[in-house]
């Protein structure tokens, strides 16, 4: 039994699973360490992955090389494209998955990954030397594990308190225990926590489920993807969602008790996701609505067990029962198990790198829930960049940080770490101000090629990236010489109702209109017809990226300026430059701002809330000196 390992990891969620990958495919020798091993990657709310920017994010961290975007085709029910009527920088893939093989997959995937073992326990202590370096862990078993970095990612388990009604369980998940010791220990060496509140809806026997009564709501089978590999997927049964809304009835139900929730009647005083209200907040916030959304969504291929989206809760279990009931759909229900709230210990980003190492104690990383954010991708996001990040401490080498123009994931832990939380963070298109250049088909070849260098991503998805910019770049070439007479063309225009050419004209000329694609047009040019027939593999994916560019070529140059401008801050470094404290010209809240996170660069100083441009000014001035 080996106790010595150059990375341990705490917690086997999204976070953690990535973290383990990352570090051991790079050579660490690295431990996992979890509660349970049949609870590895368990999706513990809604079993979907990605959504609106959640899936660019999923699409980051596999171009990366981490394994969240393989598992979420490989088992998913069901797939689409959201915000198709949108320009493609809104694009984001979606897929609801079967909860038990997804789960599964991602514990084959960590067994059988070189240098990675699991242990089953619960560390309850860090073992921390006086220099302020972690060095290992002690379980609740009392085994000793040493290690020269490792990463906590204990999601809600951190003195987890689960709330239905009046009844209160101590527990991370469900049926599932709390972890203990380890936020009373950061906390007296000088670690800054609080508390947060998640929910998570009741669970549904489909059974009892009158389903002519709702909504259907089918997938779509294109060649639409999380993986960036060349791999056969959604193999499993597709299987639909359904639509259905709340009325008067239920609020008047839900209404008349909210005396008896947790939420307001004082049981839980933390702070709770605004973009994902429980049932009961929706009524009190939108008092003047007469009804509220909710998905009815599978489970798994074979389960009769359904979520049901847009119902979380922490009200009695009979409450929720009787308001249930007062929807059409549900008037026979049965349920698996009530919705409940959950309250639980996270620690202010803002004591974090960008490499998510903590700043108190050196060689330690936070990665997840435990960083203030919500949602398995934004957590996955995280685990990636902390497993690099251990290896490359343990092992040498330049810090992994990604930047804001590169990728949601930059932008996410940039917003952690310059801005802190003051409510559980969700990732959205709007945080990112590059957003036209972080497309979710774009992100192996934003992506890739870094996590190539740094022996992450294989030598097989090098070579399908090589092969895709080659096409792109041979396709995009085709168009720009390729002259198109108007009598060869006009029928199809005149057909797709868009104006006749008059002359002669460039083929990337008339791609830039609405109404024409590779598509609907390919068919009447003989030669563009053969280029887009010779594409081996992936073809629609690769004719999408090349339109892409060509479509948006303008908007997409612009942003590049603007992104330009913008790295010059970032590339002016001041961390450990200056006294705060006594340059009496800037403003007292930037002073306290400023002396709290100390940014690395004056492009993080310039994103810290309460920091004025003029500050930023002053900053810049004293530089000059």
């Amino acid at each position: 039994m080996n106790f010595n390992y150059d990375v341990i990891v705490i917690g086997a969620g999204h976070a953690g699973c990535e973290a383990a990958h990352a570090s051991a495919r790079l050579g660490s020798k690295t431990l996992l360490i979890t509660m349970d091993m049949h609870k590895i990657a368990q999706m513990s709310c809604n079993p979907a992955m990605g959504g609106i920017a959640k899936g660019q994010i999923i699409r980051e961290i596999d171009a990366l090389g981490g394994m969240s975007g393989v598992i979420t085709d490989k088992t998913s029910i069901q797939f689409r494209m959201l915000n198709r009527s949108k320009g493609p920088a809104m694009w984001s893939p979606r897929s609801q998955n079967d909860r038990e093989k997804f789960s599964e997959k991602w514990r084959r995937v960590l067994e059988n990954t070189d240098n990675l073992n699991i242990w089953q326990d619960s560390v309850k202590e860090f073992i921390i030397n006086t220099n302020n370096e972690v060095t290992g862990v002690i379980t609740v078993m009392n085994v000793k594990f040493y290690s020269k970095t490792v990463i906590l990612t204990s999601g809600t388990f951190l003195n987890g308190l689960i709330h239905i009604g009046k009844t209160q369980i101590k527990g991370g998940r469900i049926s599932e225990p709390a972890s203990t010791g380890i936020t009373e220990q950061l906390q007296s060496i000088g670690f800054s926590t609080d508390r947060m509140k998640t929910g998570t809806p009741v669970r549904i026997d489909g059974r009892s489920v009158n389903f002519s009564l709702l909504t259907e709501q089918k997938g779509e089978c294109d060649f639409h993807k999380f993986s960036y590999l060349d791999f056969e997927y959604r193999n499993l049964k597709q299987l639909s969602c359904w639509t259905l809304y709340t009325n008067e009835e239920v609020h008047r139900i839900l209404e008349s008790s909210l005396t008896d929730s947790p939420l307001y009647n004082g049981q839980i005083k933390s702070i709770g996701p605004r973009y994902c209200p429980s049932i009961e907040t929706k009524i009190v916030t939108f008092s003047d609505k007469s009804q509220h959304q909710l998905f009815l969504e599978p489970e798994g291929e074979n389960s009769q067990e359904y979520y049901l989206n847009g119902f979380s809760s922490s009200l009695p279990i009979e409450v929720q029962i009787n308001a249930l009931k007062k929807i059409p759909a549900f008037e026979e229900i049965q349920l698996y198990r009530p919705g409940y709230a959950i309250e639980y210990d996270f620690f202010d980003p803002t004591q974090l790198k960008h490499t998510l190492e903590t700043k108190q104690v050196k060689n330690l990383f936070f990665a997840g829930q435990i960083n203030g954010t919500t949602g398995y991708e934004e957590a996955a996001g995280q685990g990636i960049i902390a497993g690099i990040n251990a290896h490359i401490n343990t092992h040498g080498g330049n810090p992994f940080v990604l930047e804001r123009n590169e990728s949601y994931i930059g932008v996410l832990i940039d917003d952690l770490v310059s801005k802190g939380v003051d409510e559980p963070y969700r990732m959205f298109t709007s945080r990112a101000e590059y957003r036209m250049l972080l497309r979710q088909d774009d992100a192996d070849m934003r992506l890739t090629n870094k996590a190539f260098q740094i022996g992450l991503a294989s030598k097989e998805r090098k070579k399908l990236l090589d092969e895709k910019q080659s096409k792109m770049n041979e396709i995009i070439h085709f168009t720009e010489n390729k002259s198109i007479e108007p009598n060869e063309i006009n029928p199809v225009l005149e057909q797709l109702e868009t104006t006749p050419l008059r002359q002669k004209t460039k083929l990337i000329t008339l791609l830039t209109r609405p109404q024409i694609n590779f598509k609907n047009i390919g068919n009447s040019i003989p030669d563009l017809k053969l280029l887009l027939e010779d594409i081996p593999s992936r073809t629609e994916e690769i004719i999408e990226a090349a339109e892409i560019l060509i479509k948006y070529k303008g908007y997409i140059e612009r942003e590049k300026i603007v992104a330009e401008k913008g790295k010059r801050l970032e590339n002016i470094k001041i961390k450990d430059k200056f006294d705060y404290d006594s340059i009496q010209s800037l403003s007292t809240e930037a002073r306290q701002k400023l002396k709290k996170i100390q940014p690395e660069t004056i492009g993080q100083a310039s994103r810290i809330p309460g920091i004025s441009p003029n500050d930023i000014n002053i900053l810049l001035v004293i530089l000059g000196r």
